[in-house]
């Protein structure tokens, strides 16, 4: 029996570029809140990665959810979007510029990979290894009884959140259980 609960919390946005800047100022104080520091530079690089991907990419709807996800060892980081095109690896051009976004992602993570959803769209994701120091699961601010249930109560970023990204952060931790 596993003794202990998972961890997820769920972003959803427009892949516009204020927003990633945003984003990643999320899952960095969620994971500091998890207690997992060595995590945050490789998770917000790689969410970056990910929602420019479908920011540049995706058709005109740039909707999209981001999720993290930590389950026992393994932290899993997502972007759920509704294009149905799938992404590859490609090699940089040129100048070094387009094309290295899922390299990057496949380089610091332990894995990773596309999701086709039954919605037409896909998920792209990847996961990172929790260092055997950290401890996401000890008592007290985001410890075991941590949990957001993203079906409940989803954290909408709305136009306000963009002149005022400390509101939104407040927001998303308004939204995990004390």
């Amino acid at each position: 029996m596993i003794s202990r609960v998972n961890k997820h919390c769920s972003v959803e946005l427009q892949a516009l570029p204020q927003r990633i800047g945003q984003v990643r100022r999320i899952v960095s104080a969620q994971l500091r809140y998890w207690h997992l520091d060595p995590l945050i530079d490789p998770a917000a690089l790689g969410v970056t990665e990910l929602l420019t991907n479908v920011h540049q990419h995706a058709g005109p709807d740039k909707s999209c959810t981001v999720e993290i996800t930590l389950v026992l060892d393994r932290l899993t980081v997502s972007v759920r979007d509704r294009d149905p095109r799938v992404p590859r690896v490609t090699a940089a051009d040129g100048a070094g510029v387009h094309g290295r976004g899922l390299a990057l992602v496949a380089a610091l993570s332990a894995d990773w990979g596309v999701q086709r959803r039954a919605d037409g769209g896909k998920s792209v994701w990847f996961t990172l290894r929790v260092p055997a120091a950290a401890d996401p699961w000890q008592e007290g601010v985001g410890g075991a009884g941590a949990v957001f249930e993203p079906e409940a109560d989803p954290l909408v970023l709305g136009e306000a959140d963009v002149a005022a990204p400390a509101l939104a952060l407040g927001r998303a931790r308004e939204h995990l259980p004390a």
